[in-house]
């Protein structure tokens, strides 16, 4: 749960140069921020453009919305979080994607909310993206690294592909060109990279 005020603090960004780099008008963000507006009350478009330049998903500046109101509580759908997580990372780059995702400790928070696909993937995600960078791996999270999902998980078009063709094999195959990390968690994925 994260206020604005509080995530403006820690990235060092005053309400002026948010408000110049967002387009969004800088009363609009007072407002946020002295909590005279709420954040849930505004338009997609500016908690988009906030969240655009906070370099952080739109939904953790609603998430202390959502918080108050466990029913409520927003998670989508995994082939949605994949995506989102594989634009991120190309968004921030590899380094301050490993730099942001572990500082904010979202691989913690969502094993703690017991979502465990979520933590896996991003677990792998570091794990993948550390490897290719030369990085020791981050030892805060073995107790994860000791779990697995206890099923393959497959991408959407390839659960599709099959139901559609059973005679394709395409399962075994997805499973071989695994990326290992991802596949350590019993999670099929090879194509991170490939977004648009």
């Amino acid at each position: 749960m994260m206020e604005l005020v509080t995530i403006l603090k820690r990235k060092n960004i005053s309400v002026y140069r948010c408000s110049k780099e967002s387009n969004v008008p800088y009363t609009t963000l007072l407002d946020i921020v002295k909590g005279k507006t709420k954040i849930e009350k505004c338009t997609a478009e500016t908690v988009y453009r906030l969240a655009k330049v906070l370099n952080i998903a739109m939904e953790e500046l609603l998430e202390e919305h959502l918080e108050g109101r466990k029913s409520m509580l927003y998670r989508s759908d995994f082939e949605t979080f994949k995506n989102n997580i594989c634009h991120l990372v190309k968004d921030r780059g590899d380094m301050d994607f490993i730099i942001d995702t572990l500082k904010e400790d979202k691989i913690r928070l969502y094993w703690d909310r017991k979502w465990y696909p979520e933590s896996f993937y991003l677990l792998a995600m570091i794990d993948y993206l550390s490897r290719e960078n030369g990085l020791p791996l981050c030892q805060d999270y073995e107790d994860i690294r000791s779990c697995s999902l206890p099923e393959p998980l497959y991408p959407r078009d390839i659960n599709l592909a099959a139901k559609l063709d059973s005679s394709l094999d395409l399962r075994k195959q997805s499973i071989e060109e695994a990326i290992p990390e991802f596949k350590r968690f019993n999670i099929v994925e090879s194509r991170i990279r490939d977004v648009y």
